[in-house]
């Protein structure tokens, strides 16, 4: 009987664990499963390498619920599943722990842009690789919502409401100057914050709709939008999921 370990490793300690796996002394396979991929094509893709049925079922859940898809490393010797950081793009099946796909994808020094916004506190970065090219970092005064009731609630909610477009109008001029001298460049966007919040900035701020096809689908936790928490982000952001399967104890 197996289990599965899950952990989430930065780049380096990804790159450090490609090498270490990438000449098996056994019997092994290497499958690179695209995102999109149907239950069915993935059933499909893994049928020949005889793996237990739940195994076989934790693997296709947990790439159909990546945006990114999976990379399936699978042999005597280790047994596991890497979710990379960002999409694969292409289907690769091959005998041995064919590692070098991956790694240059986590080699790439794509352009990222991070958007961290809160009500009050936002970051934005853009990034080659993990070496931020621009960033700004600021604050603004929205206050806190008002929970008397009556005509005096009405009234502060308007005077809030007020508070919070000016508040995304200076963000949003801010987005626009790290990221317009980097649009033509810029593979992908990031957003972190309170999922209403940032759906109302991002309402507002018509100038990301731009990159809305390079937005990916992960929203960062940030509490404290700072200039430490996108240095933070940005390692988070190249981080990957690994699953590993051991044979229980």
């Amino acid at each position: 009987m197996y289990i599965s370990h899950h952990r989430r490793i930065n780049k380096s300690r990804m790159l450090g664990f490609l090498d270490d796996i990438e000449n098996p002394p056994a019997q092994s396979y290497s499958l690179y499963l695209t995102p999109g991929l149907s239950v069915p094509e993935i059933e499909d893709l893994i049928k020949d390498l005889a793996l237990d049925k739940e195994i076989a079922t934790e693997i296709t859940e947990l790439v159909t619920n990546s945006s990114t898809g999976g990379v399936l490393f699978w042999g005597n010797v280790n047994k596991c599943l890497a979710i990379p950081p960002f999409p694969l793009q292409t289907r690769i099946t091959s005998k041995g722990y064919d590692v070098e796909p991956f790694r240059s994808l986590l080699q790439q020094q794509l352009l990222v842009a991070l958007i961290l916004v809160r009500l009050g506190e936002y970051a934005i970065g853009v990034f080659e690789g993990e070496k931020l090219l621009s960033s700004k970092v600021g604050t603004g005064l929205v206050h806190s919502r008002h929970k008397k009731g009556g005509s005096s609630q009405r009234r502060f909610e308007r005077h809030r409401e007020k508070q919070m477009e000016g508040f995304f109008t200076r963000v949003c001029a801010h987005v626009r100057s790290n990221l317009e001298p980097h649009a033509r460049q810029l593979s992908h966007v990031i957003y972190g914050g309170e999922r209403n919040t940032l759906q109302a900035f991002r309402k507002q701020c018509r100038f990301l709709s731009a990159f809305d096809d390079l937005t990916m689908g992960l929203r960062l936790n940030v509490r404290k939008p700072r200039q430490p928490m996108l240095e933070a982000a940005i390692i988070e952001v190249w981080s990957s999921e690994l699953i590993e399967w051991v044979e229980a104890s």
